[in-house]
């Protein structure tokens, strides 16, 4: 272990703690979940994820995080609305099961090849807009907090390029606000145990919540933390990743949690150069874990403290942590030339946040964008150019 490892995994476990914590909570808000059910899904998805770092990590030595998907928890912010938190459980248990079956038959790739990587990208982008977009109000509501979260965001980066700007965001937001609207006492935040959900299973769940959000965690996390992985020097077991990835998320909705794979971003920042050298990057995955791990047994603490958070503060952090995500997206959605009208659509209904004979905006984005594209003749001429970027993971362990 070195000062590079330790590093990495901290700011890795900073990401995953602040931004994406704020986002779920959010998500939480808008189906309309107690305090107990809301500590449940934290306490789910933190913990089991940090012991799921841990032991893949040990196991092969190799930086695997456990975490939650950012972009499922972004989805829910619009499509959870309307359903329970016993729907919601049994929808999240079905999208495990979902990522299951796509790693135990290993056509992960050819799966993902149905569902061209512009129309997904062009509906995350439209989904992040949402949350991108509530910057400009929240700075109105607290301009001097919105001031400082903005000189954080490009000053932050140009003392130390290693930390993302969205860190420097948080906290030159969280010194504004300390200052400009102190947050109540602490100690008026009570413990509360997590509970196991009783499920619920639904056709409309299945349809609306459970296979979208397995695809947004096979294309936006899985997809790019093995690609990520291979791209740094190392062999992930792809089907075996697959594998775990859909049971963790499937134990996971017992809880309540809406999502337990091998994060993407966390994966591809704690297998970088940045973590030092190759043999011990798995160092900052450990730490990392260890991080989250905590986050998810004291969730009736950290939770409460988030929750005392202004919502204008929330959606500052909220904005500027998927102001990344949007970026990219947007590149990926609109780069790619054989797709035109097929990824606008795709893009303009997903921002909508409309909801359309009980399905939300999300999943119209997805079956409108693939259609355009089927009736107008969209996407590449050559049949074998790969729309997903992940042709060359091999599904074989």
């Amino acid at each position: 272990m070195n000062s590079k490892n330790i590093f990495t995994g901290i700011i890795t476990a900073m990401l995953g703690c602040t931004g994406a914590a704020v986002l779920l909570i959010d998500a939480a808000k808008t189906a309309g979940v107690s305090r107990p059910e809301l500590i449940s899904w934290v306490f789910a998805v933190y913990l089991l994820g940090g012991i799921m770092s841990i032991t893949l990590t040990l196991m092969y030595k190799t930086p695997l995080i456990g975490a939650h998907s950012i972009s499922g928890a972004a989805f829910l912010g619009t499509a959870a609305a309307g359903f329970t938190l016993p729907q919601l459980s049994g929808s999240f248990i079905m999208a495990g099961l979902f990522i299951l079956f796509i790693g135990v038959t290993g056509i992960f790739a050819k799966f993902m090849k149905l569902l061209p990587k512009t129309i997904v990208s062009a509906m995350l982008a439209g989904l992040v807009l949402n949350y991108v977009g509530k910057i400009v109000p929240a700075v109105k509501e607290m301009p001097f907090v919105g001031l400082l979260a903005l000189i954080g965001f490009f000053i932050v980066p140009k003392i130390s390029k290693k930390l993302p700007p969205a860190i420097g965001a948080m906290a030159f937001g969280l010194i504004g606000l300390l200052i400009w609207a102190p947050v109540g006492s602490l100690g008026n935040i009570s413990f509360v145990a997590p509970q196991m959900v009783n499920p619920e299973f639904s056709l409309l769940g299945l349809i609306s919540i459970a296979i979208p959000l397995g695809i947004l965690i096979l294309s936006n996390d899985l997809a790019v933390a093995l690609a990520a992985l291979k791209q740094n020097g190392f062999k992930p077991p792809v089907t075996l990743t697959l594998v775990i990835s859909g049971l963790g998320t499937a134990l996971a909705g017992l809880f309540g949690g809406h999502a337990l794979a091998v994060g993407g971003m966390a994966t591809a920042l704690t297998s970088s150069d940045e973590s030092g050298p190759k043999e011990q990057r798995y160092w900052a995955a450990l730490v990392a874990g260890i991080a989250f791990g905590l986050f998810g047994i004291f969730a009736w603490f950290t939770t409460g403290v988030i929750q005392m958070l202004p919502a204008a503060f929330i959606s500052l952090v909220a904005g500027f942590s998927l102001l990344g995500v949007f970026i990219a997206s947007i590149q990926a959605a609109f780069s790619e030339s054989t797709y035109r009208f097929s990824t606008a659509f795709a893009f303009v209904i997903a921002a909508s946040n409309i909801t359309f004979m009980g399905i939300s905006a999300p999943i119209w984005s997805l079956l409108i964008g693939v259609f355009a594209v089927w009736v107008l003749g969209e996407g590449p001429s050559n049949k074998d150019e790969n729309t997903s970027g992940i042709d060359s993971i091999q599904t074989k362990n």
